[in-house]
């Protein structure tokens, strides 16, 4: 296990994009402030790569009736417009 890294309040504004391109290996980072850890930037975890066409392929259900004029007020409704 690798230790934790950290910055200090100033070096962590002078280097953002330093700490973001580790965050965005993997990394934790951990800022603090007179040595002391107040906070930790960790990398997003995204949910679906959605970068290609296709890649929600079977996972829908367009049932016959997914756009019918009931289903359409419904949505309306829920959004607070009228359709």
């Amino acid at each position: 296990m690798t230790e934790a890294v950290h910055y200090n309040m100033h070096d962590a504004k002078t280097h953002l994009s330093r700490i973001i391109e580790r965050v965005e290996g993997g990394e934790e980072v951990f800022i603090d402030r007179a040595g002391t850890p107040v906070a930790k930037v960790v990398p997003l975890v995204r949910r679906v790569n959605r970068t290609a066409i296709g890649s929600l392929s079977g996972q829908l259900d367009l049932s016959g009736d997914w756009d019918s004029p009931h289903t359409n007020e419904e949505i309306a409704g829920d959004f607070g417009i009228s359709a």
